[in-house]
């Protein structure tokens, strides 16, 4: 395993119904900065795959979600852990763009800039759509019970049923690095 792929908002961080819009309101879930210096310290990448449409709702403003970025960075750095890749849809769900999840751009951007395949990649989200995305570029899906994930949880569709589920982040990295 070479590579995986975050979700930001219910996975890295606690999510709101109001959008992630300032560092004030960025907040990690407990353990979540560990497990990815966990990964980090495995010699494995980390990415992160966001929708992000507080921005084309005028929520935020691109410098605005650059600085949460390098926030986590920071925070992430003084545990251990690095993202390689940020990859982020400014869409809001009626653009019809291709990187909004359950659309897969956003992951193949990833390959592109880790030069990774996406084939078994472990993908962690709270939602279908991250489980979605991941599906469809023969990624592996798994499920977090943060963020929406219970809700997310109690209503899976027939062919996410397999997907593993996990309490949180830490959980789901602890079974990753047990497994060769």
């Amino acid at each position: 395993m070479k590579l995986v792929i975050l979700d930001r908002d219910g996975v890295i961080n606690q999510d709101s119904d109001d959008y992630i819009k300032s560092i004030a309101e960025w907040e990690p879930i407990s353990g979540s900065l560990e497990a990815i210096a966990r990964l980090s310290n495995a010699g494995i990448m980390v990415a992160v795959a966001t929708n992000q449409s507080a921005l084309a709702r005028g929520l935020i403003d691109l410098e605005g979600l650059n600085a949460i970025h390098q926030t986590i960075r920071q925070r992430l750095s003084a545990v251990g852990g690095r993202v390689e890749v940020f990859a982020f849809c400014q869409h809001g769900p009626d653009d019809h763009c291709d990187c909004r999840k359950p659309l897969s751009g956003l992951l193949h951007e990833i390959r592109y800039r880790t030069g990774s395949s996406l084939r078994g990649t472990p993908v962690i989200g709270d939602s279908a759509r991250d489980l979605e995305a991941a599906l469809q570029v023969g990624a592996r899906p798994i499920l977090v019970r943060t963020g929406k994930g219970r809700q997310t949880e109690q209503s899976l569709p027939a062919n996410l049923m397999h997907v593993p589920v996990f309490d949180d982040l830490a959980s789901a990295v602890d079974s990753l690095l047990d497994k060769p």
